[in-house]
């Protein structure tokens, strides 16, 4: 028969943490969330590390180049997609190495031939109001105008007037040339009270725009992830079939890191990507592996090469392949006995694996429970598909504004080469969604980090590595559920009870 596991799957839901002494140190300026990102030898600082423990999952609907420099902007990094042609991906990260801060490329653009009709459409799908006017619609067109909401009213004109009648010619916009620094972009903004500065190339091509409400985002952010030349650093998927083309032109285009996308790790496929990197980079090429859910795959993967493993097979919010196959684990369960490995690992090697944990979290308690369970950093598909950065449309269901999100392993992705033999699937093991539009990132991921920081404070950790050491955890009822939420109150934004 089956081996059966003594003890029962368990999820974040089910712990809570206790806190501890906390010294006078211990207030939330003073906590570091830096963790490595890639092994290393004990003792020794790792090649790359995080300032965040935070990265992206590796989808379409979450992780494309604008992902990317939001998210190393803010001290994590994104794995960009890998499920699409080989050159489209490393253009991804070739845009996003060459990303300059304050210059944002345009992303709506228009021919003056085209409607109003057009430029509302194009403002309800992304809800951004500056439209670019080229000669070919496209974002490196020659520039002719602009359009923003000063330049029409709805109520006043027909939705089929064309752009050309109502826009900003350029002969009336101020512009500056490519080449022209941020500081000096924001000084022509300020002298002449712009909202918007275009930047164009000598032979009047669109190349950027720089917006005055960005001003004080321009400033450095001393958590922005940067390699030595001083560019955000950039991570790629990978899949385990065209890999050997793949992977060079994903380090040709300047990928800092690679991930294999799969649906489980625990395979020679993944031993076989992990020695070819070996093989033909050595140690020049990082790149983490997974998923796994038990100490056995993290052996595996560690002794297969993986600069670091990720943890988790069916918790991730749109994945059901625990309803169709009936494998996974639970991820509280799968990620405590990863971390024991680990740190059997290191014990045995003097090598310190890094782990990943991947999926399971809904809300921002979570992160922290992953953390002290002893993830060094959280991959995160649902939180990041939320945001105004993600790849996919903002959308108007039933009154509320959504944004698409859907899993590798659905239709749409058409994904295939995650799974198996890569021929295709004749059922899906993730579903096509919505989830509530929340935003930008930057915002909201500064809420989270607060969180994870004033939770660190309570536990009397300073560090992400005091906080595997010192944190404390305590399972917890369906009662002690109930307790912990509002209850037995009437809420004043419902009218009604806070609980049944």
């Amino acid at each position: 028969m089956a081996f059966n596991y003594e003890h029962e799957s368990r999820t974040f839901n089910e712990y809570l943490l206790v806190p501890g002494y906390s010294s006078a140190e211990c207030v939330t300026p003073n906590v570091s969330l830096k963790v490595p990102l890639v092994k290393h030898k004990c003792g020794e600082n790792p090649p790359l590390s995080l300032n965040v423990p935070l990265v992206s999952a590796i989808m379409q609907s979450v992780s494309d180049d604008k992902m990317a420099i939001a998210l190393a902007r803010e001290g994590g990094i994104s794995f960009i997609f890998v499920s699409q042609s080989i050159e489209s991906q490393a253009a991804m990260v070739r845009r996003a190495k060459s990303y300059k801060a304050g210059f944002v490329r345009s992303s709506l653009n228009v021919r003056p031939d085209q409607t109003l009709g057009d430029i509302l459409r194009l403002k309800d799908e992304t809800g951004f109001t500056t439209v670019a006017v080229t000669e070919d619609g496209t974002a490196a067109g020659k520039f002719v105008g602009l359009v923003t909401r000063r330049d029409y009213r709805i109520t006043r004109m027909s939705q089929d007037l064309p752009v050309s009648e109502f826009m900003t010619p350029i002969e009336d916009l101020i512009c500056a040339w490519e080449g022209t620094t941020l500081s000096q972009c924001n000084d022509i903004i300020w002298d002449n009270k712009l909202h918007v500065l275009p930047i164009t190339d000598h032979a009047g091509r669109l190349s950027s725009f720089v917006f005055r409400k960005d001003y004080d985002s321009h400033k450095e952010n001393k958590l922005a992830l940067f390699d030595t030349s001083k560019r955000y650093l950039v991570g790629a998927g990978v899949n385990t079939h065209d890999y050997a083309e793949r992977i060079p032109a994903l380090v040709e285009a300047g990928a800092d890191v690679l991930c294999i996308d799969s649906s489980e790790g625990f395979s020679e496929w993944q031993q076989r990507v992990l020695s070819f990197v070996r093989e033909k980079y050595g140690d020049t090429v990082k790149i983490g592996a997974g998923n796994v859910v038990c100490r056995e795959g993290f052996r595996f993967l560690a002794e297969s090469g993986a600069d670091f493993v990720k943890v988790g097979i069916g918790g991730g919010a749109i994945c059901i392949t625990r309803e169709a196959k009936g494998i996974g684990r639970g991820q509280a369960t799968s990620l405590m006995e990863v971390a024991e490995a680990r740190d059997e690992y290191l014990a045995k090697t003097g090598i310190y694996v890094p782990i990943c944990s991947d999926g399971g979290i809904v809300h921002d308690y979570h992160i922290t429970i992953a953390l002290a369970m002893g993830a060094d950093f959280c991959m995160q598909g649902r939180y990041f598909a939320r945001f105004d950065e993600s790849p996919t449309k903002r959308v108007n269901i039933g009154g509320s504004y959504m944004k698409e999100y859907w899993g590798e392993g659905t239709e749409r992705a058409r994904n295939w080469q995650r799974y198996e033999g890569g021929g295709g699937l004749t059922f899906e093991e993730g579903v096509d969604a919505y989830v509530p539009y929340a935003g930008s990132l930057r915002d909201n991921l500064a809420i989270t980090l607060s969180k994870i920081r004033a939770t660190m404070c309570n536990c009397g950790a300073l560090t992400v590595a005091d906080f595997h050491k010192n944190a404390r955890l305590t399972r917890v009822s369906p009662s002690s559920i109930i307790e912990g939420g509002a209850h037995d109150v009437y809420l004043k934004d419902s009218g009604g009870p806070s609980r049944a």
